[in-house]
C-alpha cells in the first residue's frame, strides 16, 4: 500500500476489475445509448473506469488503510475465483424513475453474492453504518443529473434493445481496493491493492 501523506483520509471502495475487451464492448453500447440521450442529462462513466463495485467504504483514516487491506485479503482468501460475465442494460431504481444507467455483471455459480457478503463483513469496522440493501452486480454506465432537461424516451427504447446483449466474460482472480479522488473533470480511480481470491475454479455449467 503506497504511503500518501497528502490527506488524513483516503476515499476507498472495493471492486472487481474488468478486462479491456469487455470494457470495449460495454463502451460501444454506452456510445449508442449516449447518442440517444438528451445533452447534459447524464454524467457518463469513462470506459477506462468501468468496474464492478462490491462495497463503497468511504473515507478511511490513513492509519487504518493497512488494516482494511488485511481484512479484505482474509475475506478474499476464502472465496474462489469467479467466472464473470457482463450482460444486459438496465436502470436503478427503475426505467420509470431512472437515476443510474448500468450494464449487468454476475456469475452463474452465485459466488459473487457470497463474495459481496464476505467483503461487506470485512469492511464493516471501517465503513459507516448503512441500511442493508440487496446486492445487484452491475457496471455503472452513467448517472442521471438532478433536474435534467429533455425526454429520455429514446434512451429507454435503445436500452430495451440492449437488454439481452452479452458483452463478454472473464475470469476474476482478485478484488481491488480502489481510491476515488474528486477532480474538476470527475472522479479519478486509482487501484491501491489487489487481494487474490482462492485458486479454486467454480464449476462451469455445461453448454
Amino acid at each position: 500500500m503506497p504511503d500518501d501523506n497528502t490527506s488524513a483520509f483516503l476515499r476507498l471502495f472495493i471492486a472487481i476489475a474488468i478486462p479491456p475487451d469487455v470494457r470495449k464492448e460495454i463502451g460501444r453500447a454506452q456510445g449508442r445509448l449516449r447518442r440517444h440521450s438528451p445533452p447534459s442529462a447524464i454524467r457518463w462513466t469513462r470506459p477506462d473506469q468501468f468496474h464492478v463495485t462490491l462495497k463503497y467504504v468511504g473515507d478511511v483514516p490513513l492509519p487504518q488503510v493497512a488494516a482494511l487491506e488485511k481484512s479484505v485479503s482474509a475475506a478474499c482468501a476464502s472465496c474462489p475465483v469467479l467466472q464473470m460475465k457482463a450482460h444486459g442494460v438496465g436502470f436503478f431504481p427503475s426505467a420509470q424513475r431512472p437515476r443510474v444507467l448500468w450494464a449487468g455483471a454476475g456469475d452463474d455459480s452465485g459466488q459473487l453474492a457470497e463474495l459481496h457478503r464476505q467483503i461487506d463483513a470485512a469492511v464493516r469496522p471501517f465503513a459507516p453504518a448503512e441500511k442493508p440493501e440487496r446486492f445487484t452486480g452491475h457496471i455503472t454506465l452513467g448517472r442521471f443529473k438532478p433536474g435534467r432537461h429533455g425526454s429520455v424516451e429514446k434512451l429507454l427504447e435503445r436500452a430495451t434493445v440492449l437488454r439481452d446483449r452479452h458483452f463478454g466474460g472473464w475470469l476474476a482472480g482478485a478484488v481491488e481496493i480502489v481510491r476515488s479522488e474528486l477532480t474538476s473533470t470527475g472522479a479519478m480511480h486509482t487501484p491501491l491493492a489487489s487481494c487474490p481470491l482462492a485458486m479454486a475454479l467454480p464449476r462451469l455449467a455445461d453448454k
